[in-house]
């Protein structure tokens, strides 16, 4: 049975983007990691450095390994600044040391996942946050993941992704294609 991580990426506990996370893993076992509450630090640049990249004490490893540990990855962030949220841009960023991490294998390990991404934004976020989901597939592609699917919820205050009809319209699709490829393992 193909297992689901969801990296959850609000720095705000029960927002729209959660919410909106929440239908499209509606009914399917999973594992949740918030980011918010995990300590990653952010990069410190040293590919270029003869003595490579320095240990870092911080949660990025176990998330890591994780990570690796599912087949299925719900990457969940609200739009921020037209970007993703700082504590998944800092996890994110990491893997340029976790790539180099003969612990990792991070590139052909990330080749059997299949990735997933949510945003929610109250700007006009089908427009304003295509860029985002084009930041997430050149990031899957860097690393050779697939990336399956996507839904972009608009929503600003609490609560109000509960008035977006397409976007929960979409989570429902995802959620039923996630629900069919756990079945078909």
């Amino acid at each position: 049975m193909k297992k689901v991580l969801v990296l959850e990426g609000s720095s705000r506990p029960n927002g729209n983007t959660e919410a909106l996370t929440n239908e499209v893993v509606k009914g399917i076992e999973r594992t949740t990691i918030y980011l918010r509450e995990k300590k990653v630090l952010p990069i410190i640049d040293k590919r270029h450095d003869p003595e490579g990249f320095s240990v870092v004490n911080d949660d990025h490893d176990e998330i890591m390994r994780k990570v690796l540990n599912h087949d299925i990855l719900v990457f969940s962030t609200p739009i921020y600044w037209y970007s993703m949220s700082g504590v998944m841009k800092n996890f994110v960023d990491r893997w340029s040391q976790t790539v180099r991490d003969e612990r990792f294998n991070l590139k052909e390990e990330m080749k059997k996942k299949e990735a997933y991404v949510v945003i929610c934004g109250g700007d006009q976020p089908r427009i304003k946050g295509l860029p985002l989901i084009q930041q997430f597939k050149h990031i899957f592609d860097f690393v050779g993941m697939p990336f399956q699917n996507y839904v972009i919820g608009h929503a600003g205050k609490p609560g109000e992704i509960q008035n977006d009809a397409y976007a929960l319209s979409v989570a429902r699709v995802l959620n039923a294609e996630i629900k069919d490829k756990i079945k078909t393992t």
